[in-house]
């Protein structure tokens, strides 16, 4: 856990990640899940330096569900052109056909 969570912040991660586990969600997922969690309600209270996500999004939610910022990440780590001036749909399609 990172040095800048405050007791809140590492009470919320451990719900989650015991929560996750009770799920059936083997060790490292649950402490992905909880990381995230609890990052994002960091970011939504404005504790952090970034104001949006840095990530790419749950790899297991469908890439139409993912918000654009999350995809123009995804679309960083793939080196798509021209990203940068992509819409949503634009960036889904773009990056299926570079992941077919």
């Amino acid at each position: 856990m990172p040095d800048a969570w405050s007791d809140k912040d590492e009470r919320q991660y451990q719900h989650v990640k015991d929560s996750a586990k009770e799920q059936g969600k083997s060790n490292q997922e649950a402490k992905s899940v909880a990381a995230r969690t609890v990052n994002k309600q960091r970011r939504g209270e404005s504790r952090t330096a970034n104001k949006t996500t840095q990530g790419t999004g749950n790899p297991n939610t469908p890439l139409d569900q993912r918000t654009r910022q999350e995809l123009a990440n995804r679309a960083a780590q793939l080196d798509i052109s021209g990203r940068s001036k992509m819409n949503k749909s634009e960036l889904v399609a773009a990056i299926r056909k570079r992941q077919s």
